[in-house]
């Protein structure tokens, strides 16, 4: 059984950098899960007699201007830096996927028009956009996973509806709509299940996005505010003290570039895993050279 399971993650992780990903994302995972649960200090607790110390014992990780230990504030900030980053991601995915495979039944001049639509949001700039939102709104977690969330989804319906539309030209489809078969059909039999892979490659690429995205608009003040830990929000703190605590900085910034490339890791396995034999002629040749 155990080797039977072994095999099984040698296959879906063939390559080190798959497998060191893979750990990295289980152990963000587990933060998120039991972060608070983890936390050696709590994160919110001040102590004016340990201000700016570097990393020792006590302190793994040194504390910040208000004596607050960093590792447990570090901890803490993964949940709500991860679910933000998941609700972008799940709004792009349900926003722009889904529609994204839906738009190969419409028409010549119906998808044309929903496109025009997608171009105009794709030109937007996602920082300028969350801010604006945040202004009308009011300012919170789920207001920028709203903003960020609505413009990755042109993106993925982009991608999505150029593999589907690959799928819908080949013969085996041509000959089911000679048959009779209906487009709602031909798209849940042969295009929905053809598309996952390439789903996942550009979900994997959007999570790394979206920690990005997270983490810079928490710099900026968006999102969850202090004295709650984010890690965007922690690096605003530690930039201000930077002539004091040159350690600082780099906790958080190792937390979101860890993560980043994560998620960018995997998408490159699920890339290399692809089935090539699913791929239309032309395109199998030029994969194989």
């Amino acid at each position: 059984m155990i080797t039977r399971i072994s095999r099984r993650l040698a296959a879906a992780l063939p390559t080190a950098s798959a497998r060191i990903a893979a750990v990295l994302l289980l152990g963000v995972l587990v933060l998120t899960a039991f972060g608070p649960a983890l936390t050696p200090y709590d994160p919110l607790a001040q102590n004016p007699d340990a201000i700016l110390r570097g990393p020792g014992l006590h302190h793994p990780f040194g504390t910040d201007e208000l004596g607050r230990d960093v590792l447990s504030r570090l901890v803490t900030g993964t949940r709500p830096t991860v679910l933000s980053a998941l609700a972008m991601v799940g709004i792009g995915v349900v926003g722009g996927a889904l529609p994204g495979i839906a738009s190969v039944l419409l028409g010549r001049r119906a998808a044309g028009v929903a496109l025009r639509g997608v171009d105009a949001l794709l030109t937007l700039p996602t920082v300028v956009v969350a801010i604006a939102v945040a202004g009308v709104f009011g300012n919170g977690p789920a207001t920028a996973a709203l903003a960020v969330g609505a413009l990755f989804a042109p993106r993925l319906l982009r991608v999505v509806r150029a593999e589907a539309l690959g799928y819908a030209h080949t013969q085996y489809v041509e000959a089911a709509e000679l048959l009779g078969a209906s487009r709602l059909w031909i798209v849940r039999r042969h295009i929905w299940r053809k598309t996952l892979p390439t789903l996942g490659v550009t979900t994997a690429l959007t999570a790394g996005y979206a920690v990005l995205a997270t983490t810079g608009l928490a710099f900026l003040g968006l999102g969850v505010q202090p004295p709650h830990p984010t890690w965007g929000g922690m690096l605003t703190g530690t930039v201000q003290q930077l002539w004091q605590d040159a350690w600082g900085p780099l906790w958080p910034g190792l937390f979101i570039i860890a993560t980043v490339w994560s998620c960018n890791a995997l998408a490159d396995t699920l890339r290399r895993g692809e089935p090539v034999a699913a791929v239309p002629g032309t395109v199998k040749e030029a994969l194989r050279v």
